[in-house]
């Protein structure tokens, strides 16, 4: 709110928040933290006074995050190149290093400082604190030969999250703050996609929210207009002809298996807009698109 806003306009907007306070007061909102507002160093310090505040006001946010750019700039830092495939980062033992370094320390230990400059309890966790992440290797579909399967090195798929911890966190005051890092039965790392963690995490939890911060404002169509609300059978259609593609397969996909799954809602949002968490909880403006259930 800009410190221009007169008392007037001040109070009018927090009038506004009081029935969503009221409704979501206790409940669990996912955040999948990612984009611009984790590159840009004033959307950073919005999105920490947004998680705060969130807190203070009694919702339980719980941040899940990436770091596809900073992994990338250690990468090159180390002469290796990021590969991809349907939307998944390839990750052998070397990128694996890289990923876990960068993930569970450098920017997971950056955003619990963010969030507890501003007056937040943030605690900062893999997959791998209580092994509450278990994982297996993934091995995708091959487009081209569909009955082969492409082994893209350590990545993972979740096999179970024990939600204990974070409940335990929740319950003491603290903002759990989680890296996309899981475990294998035989104590292998896995590098999980962040989406599909925040997805998950949702759905164990019986989230209220599942919010997925992007760098778009939201799901576009192929005239790159932004659709403000779509279901599952629409968004079927979408990957089926080309208008959902790459890095959107899995966050599309965790928020379709979050909303069949008992998530009572699914934002993806705008992570270039100052507030744009507050925005979308506690206002009557909406700053993405809401994946309905059905």
């Amino acid at each position: 709110m800009s410190e221009t806003s007169t008392p007037a306009i001040k109070a009018a907007v927090l009038a506004e928040a009081l029935p969503y306070i009221k409704r979501f007061h206790g409940r669990t909102i996912v955040i999948k933290y990612g984009g611009n507002a984790m590159t840009d160093e004033h959307l950073k310090q919005c999105f920490a006074r947004d998680v705060v505040l969130l807190k203070l006001v009694g919702l339980n946010p719980v941040v899940v995050h990436g770091g596809g750019p900073q992994i990338e700039n250690l990468l090159a830092r180390v002469g290796k190149k990021g590969e991809f495939v349907q939307g998944m980062r390839v990750t052998d033992a070397e990128t694996m290093d890289v990923v876990e370094m960068v993930l569970g320390g450098q920017v997971n230990k950056e955003i619990v400082h963010l969030i507890n400059q501003q007056g937040g309890k943030a605690v900062g966790l893999t997959g791998k604190d209580g092994n509450f992440i278990r994982a297996r290797k993934l091995l995708m579909e091959d487009k081209d030969h569909p009955d082969q399967m492409l082994d893209i090195g350590q990545v993972g798929e979740i096999v179970s999250i024990d939600p204990s911890l974070i409940a335990l966190l929740d319950s003491g005051a603290f903002i759990p703050v989680i890296a996309p890092i899981g475990v294998g039965s035989g104590g292998e790392t896995y590098n999980i996609n962040a989406d599909v963690v925040a997805g998950k995490i949702a759905e164990v939890l019986k989230a209220e929210k599942l919010i997925l911060l992007t760098n778009t404002p939201g799901v576009l169509d192929k005239a790159g207009s932004l659709l403000t609300g779509i279901t599952p059978r629409e968004i079927d259609e979408m990957v089926a002809d080309g208008t959902l593609s790459g890095g959107m397969l899995p966050k599309i996909g965790s928020a379709l298996d979050a909303a069949r799954s008992g998530v009572k809602s699914v934002h993806i949002i705008d992570g270039r807009v100052e507030h744009a968490l507050l925005l979308e909880i506690l206002t009557d403006e909406g700053v993405g698109t809401l994946i309905k259930s059905k």
